[in-house]
């Protein structure tokens, strides 16, 4: 058991949309990303994400409005709901979602990231 430093763990790579495992709870993983640009559009039919800002901020787009989450807000995203994130400026971002949860949800394409480093 070992305490985790947030900055620490941000500081450890620069690619962005390409989340890192940065710790497992039960059947969930913490995941750490970094974020610009725009993403694809996606769902995830089996999982619920949680989207936990930590510097800058990040654009959820969906199909009927558009949610902007800021430092130290979150959003939760449930399974089944298209979205996009958004990311104008380098968006640090913490994930807590389910190890079965694929980047891009149902579209499989070339942001796919299915086999996850642990940092």
């Amino acid at each position: 058991m070992e305490k985790v430093n947030i900055q620490d763990k941000f500081s450890l790579f620069t690619d962005h949309w390409s989340p890192k495992i940065g710790g497992s709870i039960n059947d969930m993983h913490v995941k750490f990303t970094k974020l610009k640009g725009e993403f694809v559009w996606h769902q995830h039919e089996e999982e619920d994400e949680m989207f936990l800002v930590i510097k800058g901020s990040l654009l959820m787009q969906l199909r009927d409005k558009d949610i902007t989450i800021n430092e130290g807000e979150f959003l939760i995203v449930p399974k089944g709901v298209e979205h996009r994130p958004v990311a104008e400026e380098e968006a640090h971002v913490l994930l807590f979602e389910p190890n079965t949860t694929l980047n891009t949800g149902t579209e499989v394409n070339e942001r796919t990231v299915s086999n996850l480093e642990s940092i």
